[in-house]
């Protein structure tokens, strides 16, 4: 009887929570550098905030090229654990080592020697996360052919990223009290902690779940024909546009929502409840986004998120001190609403193109693609938050005072609201034009089942002989 690849297929739901389970530390840990680091930098280590994004730029950008070169080793791979999980288990340990090192404060004094410091710092953090996560992110198109099924698997991961970044938000705060210099070392034993509680999910992950053994098998692409099959690929550059500026508008609010909440609403103290509020909502909106993809396609649920968010974003240029708790915190379960789509609806558009990159060149080259789309968000957050600091400083921005002058208080305002805003909404144009439909992506997954079954034909012919 002849072989026919099923055009649906199910996975176990235990697979789907160890792989997803692996994404925790990866958002705890972004997350964490997100939305404490430039705060940290300037209202704990001190440092001008002209010099503090310099050395974010510096660290970031020296890491470009880790993704493409990771991913094509990763693409290039074969081992008895296959492709991808030999870099997830090898690299847990230098992983949350070199994320402590970058909560740490040197025995340094001058301006410029800590600015050397922490950009090496988060290059280091960098490079060692990228051997870990880039190997990690390409399994997802591997564990699955099934467009809703990518849904379901993506769903899941966001489940324990937005817990991860819940944490992140909420649990170093909680233990450290405020930013400020009396508490270094308490920042500094957080961060080798949260280093140390990234890593151990992997493990799970590691000895949880298998590759799909086929594409072992196939040749190894070179990375010319790697980029230049990404370059061709019409879905996977509408794919980058929607990264791009996603990933832009998230870092902007990130880096910003902790100046918001003290300098702007006075609200400080209460910030570890609002974090904790926006992502429970987040946590709980993942169901609903799903659901809505399933119902129409991934495209369209992407538009309504990110109009959605775009909305509330808009709404915080006219918050004003005396909202109070309950209404800011009203605003968080809107936000975090907003924000589950943010999470998991880019992730889950980018493994179809996978497929019509099968479908273009006879290759599958998941992990160049993935780096890639990992790159995106480095570039992201190596422009958008020493643009941030740069800012910052020009409106007069003064680190740990009390009252913050007008011009500080408006910028803090338009960073955090209408600037993310308007990034988001440039995704939403740009993902109007993704011509990677539900209905498109079901004709490319039959096209390569024929393909497929005349293979498997023409191998069990010559079996025979």
């Amino acid at each position: 009887m002849a072989h026919t690849p099923a055009l649906k297929e199910r996975l176990p739901l235990i697979t789907k929570i160890l792989y997803g389970g692996g994404d925790f530390g990866f958002a705890m840990t972004d997350s964490m550098i997100g939305v404490l680091f430039a705060i940290y930098l300037a209202d704990v280590v001190g440092l001008n905030p002209a010099l503090a994004a310099v050395s974010v730029f510096i660290g970031r950008t020296a890491d470009y090229v880790n993704d493409p070169i990771m991913g094509y080793i990763s693409d290039r791979t074969r081992s008895r654990w296959g492709r991808r999980r030999p870099f997830i288990l090898f690299g847990i340990i230098p992983y949350a080592l070199s994320f402590a090192l970058m909560w740490w404060i040197p025995p340094i004094s001058s301006q410029m020697g800590l600015a050397v410091y922490y950009g090496a710092a988060y290059f280091l953090y960098d490079t060692c996360a990228t051997f870990v996560y880039m190997p990690y992110y390409a399994l997802t198109p591997e564990l699955s052919q099934d467009y809703d099924e990518r849904t379901s698997l993506t769903s899941i991961r966001m489940v324990f990223s937005i817990i991860g970044t819940m944490l992140a938000f909420t649990l170093p705060l909680a233990i450290i009290g405020t930013m400020r210099p009396q508490n270094a070392s308490r920042i500094s034993i957080v961060g080798a902690a949260m280093g140390i509680l990234a890593a151990l999910p992997l493990v799970l992950t590691f000895f949880g779940v298998r590759e799909r053994p086929e594409y072992l098998q196939q040749s190894q692409p070179g990375l010319k024909d790697s980029l230049r099959a990404a370059l061709k690929n019409r879905p996977f550059l509408y794919t980058m546009g929607i990264f791009l500026f996603t990933w832009a508008a998230l870092e902007v609010v990130q880096a910003m929502l902790l100046f918001f909440l003290k300098y702007r609403m006075g609200l400080e103290e209460e910030s570890d409840m609002i974090f904790a509020v926006l992502f429970v909502a987040a946590l709980l909106s993942l169901p609903f986004w799903n659901w809505l993809s399933g119902r129409t396609d991934k495209r369209l649920s992407y538009i309504a998120g990110m109009l959605f968010m775009s909305a509330i974003l808009v709404a915080l240029i006219f918050s004003l001190p005396e909202w109070g708790l309950p209404v800011v915190l009203t605003l968080a379960v809107l936000a975090g609403v907003g924000f589950g789509a943010v999470q998991v609806l880019p992730w889950a558009i980018l493994p179809d193109s996978i497929e019509w990159d099968e479908l273009q060149t006879g290759q599958r080259h998941e992990g160049v693609f993935y780096s890639l789309v990992t790159l995106l968000r480095k570039i992201a957050a190596s422009l958008s938050v020493p643009v941030l600091l740069l800012m910052l400083g020009w409106t007069g921005y003064i680190p740990n005072a009390a009252i913050q002058p007008p011009s500080a208080i408006l910028g803090i305002r338009l960073l955090t609201g209408p600037y993310p805003a308007v990034l988001l909404l440039v995704g939403v144009v740009i993902a109007s034009r993704y011509p990677l439909t539900r209905q498109r992506f079901a004709q490319v997954r039959q096209e390569l089942a024929k393909r497929r079954q005349a293979i498997w034909d023409q191998q069990l012919n010559e079996g025979h002989r």
